[in-house]
Order: structure tokens, then sequence, then C-alpha cells
């Protein structure tokens, strides 16, 4: 097969963010053969120093030639967001609290902005993010997603596609397909202690949930 009849392999962007579920969205396009370029979007939180340090290990593990270097955004949200528990690690929901607690305002419409301008300028046309069914926010219904590709493509004349692969997915459909990762380096915490999951906080609690099963699980 010559160059000018090989297939053309498919690019994703994945806003990754070293949890469970865009680390093995990473993982999956890769092994459906697309080209994945990682975004991570520093917002300013609290966890982000050691949620990034685990998303790069979880990467290096990924031997992929399709595997592009991770791209790292800044988006500072302190003028917006003030003293919100997410900032000033004060009063971080615990594994009392229900999952709204976590919900952090525009999360998705914050996350989406800058990579989407990204993605205009370096010719990708597709966003994918780890959304699962279930997720009970309003910016992670199929209407938002679809209303924003709209509004992006409306607004910088690109084509741009935002797809959520797992939207039909459950954690523990999330963990099947990511049996054979190392799961170890990926990274479920709000109020990380010494560059580790605290162990209390609601993520944390979500995240032992999850993998309570899984007896090679080691957390990092």
């Amino acid at each position: 097969m010559t160059d000018a009849e090989a297939p053309t392999r498919r690019t994703v962007a994945v806003l990754a963010s070293g949890g469970l579920d865009s680390a093995v969205l990473v993982a999956d396009l890769l092994r459906q053969g697309a080209a994945v370029h990682p975004l991570y979007v520093r917002f300013g939180l609290a966890w982000e120093d050691v949620e990034e340090a685990h998303l790069r290990r979880f990467l290096q593990t990924l031997a992929a030639s399709a595997l592009h270097p991770l791209v790292v955004l800044e988006m500072p949200v302190a003028p917006v967001y003030g003293t919100h528990w997410s900032l000033s690690g004060e009063g971080v929901p615990d594994e009392r609290t229900a999952d709204e607690a976590v919900y952090l305002p525009g999360r998705n419409l914050l996350l989406l902005a800058a990579p989407s301008v990204w993605c205009a300028l370096q010719g990708v046309d597709v966003i994918a993010l780890g959304t699962l069914k279930g997720n009970p926010f309003p910016d992670a219904t199929d209407t938002f997603f679809g209303g924003y590709a709209a509004l992006a493509r409306r607004a910088m004349d690109v084509a741009l596609e935002v797809v959520t692969p797992f939207g039909a997915l459950v954690k523990t459909d999330v963990l099947e397909l990511g049996r054979d990762l190392a799961l170890e380096h990926t990274f479920s915490c709000i109020d990380p202690r010494e560059g580790r999951h605290c162990g209390r906080c609601n993520k944390c609690f979500e995240r032992r949930h999850a993998l309570e099963d899984r007896t090679d699980y080691a957390d990092a």
C-alpha cells in the first residue's frame, strides 16, 4: 500500500485530567487506531500539581507512537471562583457528602474553551471527554456538548465535534476497558496529602468503591 492509499488516521484531542475515566479513554482511543493529543487544563485548583504528575506517569506507560506529548493549557479561575473550596482547600467535600457537592461551576464550559481554540489552530476537529452515564451536572449533557460544538464552529468557522465515547458507560465498564492498564498512576482526589490520595474526600471514596474488587490495585 502506498502512502497515498494508506487510510487517514483519526486525530482526537482528549481532555485528560489524570483520573480513571479520561486515562482509560486515552488508551482506548489509541487501541482504536486514533492519533491522540492529551490536553491538561490548569485552572489553579488545589490538587492540580499532584494530578498532573500522575497523568504524566500514566501517559509514559502507554507505548504508542500515535500518542502525542501532553499539552498543558493555563486558564486561571481565581478571579472568578474567589474563595471557592477548590482553590482554598478549605471545606473540601468528604465521603459523607453527595456528589453534587463537588460541582465546579461552569467546569466543562471552562474546560472546553481553551482546548477548542487550540484545536482550531492545530487543525484537530474532535475533542473527547471521559464523561460517564448518569453524570448529574448540567454541563455534562449531550445537549450541552452539541450546543457548545456548534457555538465553537460558528465562532471560529472551523469544523469541531465534541464527543463523549463513554457516555453510555458506568465506572465498572470503564474499569473493564482499562483492566490491563497501569491505573495505579491515575489520580482522583480533591484534597491530596504529600502527593498521594487523601483517602477521605468525596472523590477518594468514589475511586475506592470503584476499585474495591481490583486486587492488583495499589494506590498512588
